[in-house]
């Protein structure tokens, strides 16, 4: 039997295609290209995924190079986590690159354009120079410094580079077609004025290069072979391009541009700007809070790598933008827990329950299964009592028949433990049920072997003893927008559908065993989804977010 072929995404056929043609297997070489002005987000897992993916693929290296030219908005601490995250998802670069390690090469190059009159410093205001530029049914026109000298060109750069110019009284303009229909080949700049501290080279430069100057040529220096950008830079290909026509030594290695679709998620965004100002608004607690689509979020949250990693693996790279349903990255995490998380009991909203005919001030300490999924995870001791909680929703004084829980004079299984008949309830002055009297069939303990023991209810419930219960904090969170694309209304801005109800804390009752429970891990709360130990958690106060709940609670309200 022959085997079976492997399946190729259009990437990898482009980059077979070249190996066949322009390159070879030695000469390949990727990049992870990030700016360090925010926290990466799960867009950005899925061109981790993508680019360091192929590096494991062809045994090539790749590259981790920081995109550092605007430090107005850079900062060491983006650094740091951006690395975190890249080595949370299992993936270690090949070499460690910031765009302002070639500052002064790309500042030589820049002269050199000045030189062959393919560059000029343009002293017109940034509103001037749009107009200037036209629009895309209007042809741009030359300003009026396009004709300065070289020599006046060379000039003002060198004064703009010593900080003697203004910041923003000029900028340096590539000369390149300002009839050109891309509108990005209409002179773009390529270096502006900012007297700002720089989080690496402090205060040495006082002009920085833009993205489209930079790109193309960190790939040339390191030797990029391939450059995966999102789709948005398509345009931006043919810039990219004649950058590298003015530089490119015919004997080394060109890189070359190619694009993929960006992958947005239901109920989010994945727009660094925009999560910068979820944050800055406090409509959020931090870029990691558990409700922000950052890595580090979801990683608080109690994502794994192994979930994110199969996410993106499963929506693939295409050739065209298209929305992902939250559901499938909620799907990967269910999937991936249901397998490595241990099953334990906590109460998120207690009514107490008195087993009238057990002895009282006696515990007794009984065996449960860690884990059905996993042969290996072995069982725990958990304490019962003749006090107990169970959930509010678990009890009704009458029932129709569906409803398999408890109810008055009807049976159900405690979990791991005993049958119990509710016999009565206690009410206070408004009618809210306070306690629930139930007896016990002391003869059918789970597990014990009797034939008490193996005598079908049709209802199971968690519950845990009160007097070892163990309080915990518990933050529930909801998705972050009502709209399925917030950031699409034209008419509306997208912090109009924050949902209010985003995140609701309370406080809930565990059994004991959770204090083993170290920060990150994840846990399932029987009947009531995956739970995560905050980094808050402390001595004295566990806290617990949500996960994800154990069904799409929104796909059901939906139908």
């Amino acid at each position: 039997m022959s085997e079976e072929k492997e399946t190729l995404n259009f990437i990898e056929h482009i980059i077979e295609e070249d190996l066949k043609t322009t390159h070879n297997k030695e000469g390949l070489c990727f990049r992870f290209p990030p700016e360090p002005n925010g926290y990466l987000h799960i867009g950005h897992a899925s061109s981790i995924c993508l680019n360091f993916g192929l590096g494991l693929k062809y045994n090539a290296p790749v590259n981790l190079r920081f995109d550092d030219t605007n430090p107005a908005k850079e900062e060491q601490r983006f650094v740091d986590a951006i690395k975190k995250d890249i080595s949370f998802l299992g993936y270690s670069w090949t070499k460690e690159c910031y765009a302002s390690d070639y500052f002064q090469q790309l500042y030589d190059w820049a002269l050199l354009l000045i030189k062959e009159g393919k560059a000029y410093v343009d002293s017109q205001s940034s509103e001037d120079i749009a107009n200037q530029k036209g629009t895309p049914t209007t042809l741009g026109v030359a300003g009026p410094y396009r004709t300065r000298s070289v020599s006046e060109n060379l000039d003002l750069f060198e004064q703009m580079k010593t900080g003697d110019a203004p910041e923003g009284a000029h900028v340096l303009r590539a000369k390149i077609d300002l009839e050109s229909s891309n509108m990005l080949m209409r002179d773009p700049v390529i270096y502006r004025t900012l007297h700002k501290h720089h989080h690496r080279t402090g205060t040495d430069w006082k002009i920085f290069p833009m993205y489209d100057w930079t790109h193309g040529e960190s790939d040339y220096i390191e030797q990029i072979s391939h450059s995966f950008c999102t789709l948005e830079f398509l345009p931006h290909r043919e810039l990219y391009d004649w950058f590298l026509d003015q530089l490119v030594d015919p004997v080394k290695l060109r890189p070359k541009q190619r694009e993929f679709a960006r992958r947005n998620l239901s109920h989010t965004l994945v727009s660094k700007r925009k999560l910068a100002r979820l944050v800055e608004e406090g409509v959020v607690q931090s870029w990691d809070d558990p409700r922000m689509p950052t890595i580090s979020g979801l990683r608080r949250r109690g994502y794994t790598a192994a979930s994110i990693k199969n996410f993106a693996e499963g929506i693939g790279v295409g050739k065209r933008d298209n929305l992902i349903d939250v559901s499938r990255l909620e799907f990967s995490i269910r999937e991936d827990l249901n397998k490595k998380a241990n099953r334990v009991m906590a109460v998120l909203d207690p009514v107490k329950v008195i087993i009238t005919n057990y002895p009282e001030g006696e515990t007794e300490w009984l065996e449960a299964e860690n884990n059905q999924e996993d042969p290996e995870a072995g069982h725990r001791q958990v304490p019962f009592s003749r006090e107990l909680y169970i959930e509010k929703e678990d009890f009704r004084e009458e029932a129709n028949k569906k409803f398999f829980r408890l109810k008055l004079g009807k049976e159900v299984r405690l979990k791991n433990a005993y049958i119990i008949k509710a016999e009565g309830c206690v009410k206070d002055e408004d009618g809210n049920i306070t306690e629930i009297h139930c007896s016990y069939d002391p003869k059918s303990k789970s597990g014990s072997g009797t034939q008490e023991s193996l005598r079908k209810v049709k209802g199971t419930l968690h519950w845990v003893a009160i007097k070892e219960a163990i309080p915990v904090e518990v933050r529930l969170y909801d998705r972050l927008f009502t709209d399925p694309s917030p950031d699409t209304h034209k008419d509306k801005d997208f912090m109009d559908f924050v949902n209010p109800d985003s995140l609701t804390v309370i406080t809930g009752y565990a059994e004991p065993s959770l204090k083993e429970l170290a920060v990150e891990d994840t846990v399932q709360f029987q009947r009531l989804g995956y739970f995560t130990v905050d980094p808050e958690t402390t001595e004295d106060e566990m806290v617990f977010n949500r996960t994800v709940s154990l069904r799409d609670s929104w796909a059901r309200l939906a139908e």
